[in-house]
């Protein structure tokens, strides 16, 4: 009888919380994603606020790029936390955050749809998820993650905010929101139509249906101020970037990236981006379609789910390239997967419930098997992946290298080094002319080729070799003395430019080679250089609005809300109405 009760009552948001650091907080403190494709990217920008926090142009990769590019809010508070705990763990820490706020923000987003009991379930299962797994341990994917637990815990107040005019609701949703903007754009910019707009739908629909004090006009009005002024707070907060874009908007010749693959064709990416961030959710699809088509407070949540989980199949469906054009070259579609996922997760508590309520103990037993299956294989992909991240060699020698001797007065790029090259940027002096981010380059031997780094050129085959070719030709203009490879297939193409091998690291894994009649670096003169205002405004409002809505969690508290009677359905009344004072 104990078991059936306990079974029956929603579960404690901090019993959650703690559920999550005892899954995710060993595999952080043990810093597995160290080694995950974007880590090292995340802290290299983290290393220059670190010591440059007012000057966003940062020298050391392509010659010079601005880093309003991209925008700050993780990286900057990965700057102030490596102060006291250093670099790495400070990323790890900035992570384990965002991943504690994510089933917050699950529970609470979900509980404008189902009750109390299922938006525990909902949250629960949002910890084991594979796609969440595989942004933090493979793709390395900080600021996606901390941007959207941001805006699952924005999307309760605007639902607030429109239906009971909650003057509290709607300052602490706007801050929220610039809060999550600042950590990624992409998030709060897509996020409008898959997330917001299925929260306005079923707003309205409460309105139409008076579960709510608001009507259907008051709730449209209150939905326009709520965007007026996100949509101004993110036009001040990251004006940088903004100013950044328009004055040079990325053009270049498109990059590959497999998440943009059909994966009808490729098995290997079928799993790397369907199977593996699904898991055992696959199974659950049929459950949440019907479901959600056989509801009409629901229906808003499924169109926004299945539209999300299209644009995660990248090629695989017409549809993205239809709808985003252009645009369609340039992201990167994971992301998706992991907002549908997430999406999915009220509905899929609902069914949670429905099974403990029949199955028990038995139904208990089979969902937590499926939970930690679905972790499990996303943790084992890892090493089983073929084309998985490797950050095995030993870089030091390197560092050590451009650091002594006046080599920083010259410029490097490496060759074979992955996402290793990032690591040598953070603790050396010496600048590049490559880099790990695609929309700051500007220098044309990058951007009139379809490859990224250079780095990987022989991977995105004759465009990557000829990008590579086109700037060790160009080496006397920049600087380029010395170049690393780790790599054998790129020693014939530097001796046939005129490099020579002078030095061997690791018993010949790394071998260094220079040109004789390269002079040394000079500062290439950019119009994208941001002026002191833009630095200013770009190290004060990113991290200032994160500080505010911190503020405002403690000043304006949530009030307690009582839970919703087991078995009573959320349509059938206003969620909201299990508030009090």
């Amino acid at each position: 009888m104990s078991t059936v009760r306990s079974y029956s009552n929603p579960i404690p948001i901090l019993a959650i919380v703690l559920v999550a650091l005892a899954v995710h907080g060993p595999l952080l403190l043990m810093q597995l994603p160290s080694g995950s494709f974007d880590a090292n990217f995340h802290m290299f920008f983290a290393s220059h606020y670190a010591h440059h926090w007012f000057n966003p142009w940062n020298e050391k990769w392509f010659g010079g790029f601005s880093q309003t590019t991209y925008p700050p809010l993780t990286h900057q508070w990965i700057a102030l936390l490596s102060n006291v705990a250093g670099l790495k763990m400070a990323y790890m820490l900035v992570q384990l955050i965002a991943v504690l706020l994510l089933p917050v923000g699950v529970f609470r987003f979900a509980r404008i749809w189902v009750d109390d009991r299922a938006a525990s379930y909902a949250a629960l299962g949002s910890i084991f998820l594979g796609s969440l797994a595989f942004l933090v341990y493979q793709a390395g994917q900080l600021a996606t993650v901390s941007s959207v637990a941001l805006y699952l815990n924005a999307l309760p107040y605007f639902y607030e905010w429109m239906t009971e005019a909650r003057g509290k609701s709607l300052i602490k949703g706007i801050a929220i929101s610039l809060a999550a903007a600042a950590a990624h754009h992409v998030t709060l910019i897509f996020g409008v139509v898959l997330f917001a707009g299925p929260v306005l739908w079923v707003a309205l629909l409460d309105a139409r249906d008076e579960r709510v004090s608001g009507s259907v006009s008051g709730v449209l009005s209150r939905a326009v101020v709520f965007a007026v002024a996100v949509g101004a707070g993110v036009g001040l907060v990251l004006l940088p970037y903004w100013l950044a874009i328009i004055q040079h908007p990325i053009h270049q010749i498109p990059i590959p990236h497999d998440s943009r693959a059909n994966f009808l064709l490729n098995s290997t990416t079928a799993v790397n981006y369907f199977v593996i961030p699904y898991g055992a959710l696959i199974l659950a699809l049929p459950f949440i379609l019907f479901r959600g088509a056989a509801s009409s407070r629901l229906r808003p949540l499924l169109i926004g789910f299945w539209l999300t989980l299209i644009f995660g199949l990248g090629g695989t469906t017409p549809l993205p390239r239809w709808l985003l054009g252009r645009a369609f070259e340039i992201l990167t579609f994971e992301r998706f997967t992991f907002w549908a996922t997430l999406l999915a997760m009220p509905i899929l508590g609902t069914l949670a419930i429905e099974l403990l309520d029949r199955f028990q103990s038995k139904a208990a037993v089979a969902l937590s098997l499926a939970a930690v299956s679905t972790v499990g294989a996303a943790l084992w992909w890892l090493n089983a992946n073929p084309f998985r991240p490797t950050a095995t060699t030993n870089v030091q020698p390197v560092i050590a290298f451009l650091n002594r001797d006046g080599h920083d007065a010259y410029r490097y790029i490496t060759l074979g080094f992955g996402s290793e090259l990032s690591k040598v940027s953070i603790y050396t002096s010496a600048g590049s002319v490559d880099g790990d981010y695609n929309s700051a380059r500007l220098l044309p031997e990058m951007t009139h080729y379809g490859s990224a780094q250079l780095t990987n050129a022989k991977f995105y085959g004759s465009a990557g070799m000829a990008s590579l070719r086109a700037m060790l030709e160009h080496a006397n203009r920049y600087g380029l003395k010395y170049i690393f490879v780790h790599d054998t297939y790129y020693e014939p193409l530097l001796t046939f430019v005129g490099y020579r091998k002078i030095e061997t690291f690791g018993s010949g894994e790394i071998t260094a080679w220079s040109k004789d009649d390269v002079p040394p670096a000079h500062k290439i003169e950019s119009d994208a250089i941001p002026p002191p205002w833009q630095g200013l405004l770009w190290g004060i409002l990113p991290i200032g609005v994160s500080f505010l809505a911190i503020f405002l969690e403690l000043l304006l508290p949530e009030r307690r809300r009582v839970p919703a009677a087991a078995g009573v359905p959320v349509r059938a009344e206003n969620p909201e109405r299990h508030f009090v004072a």
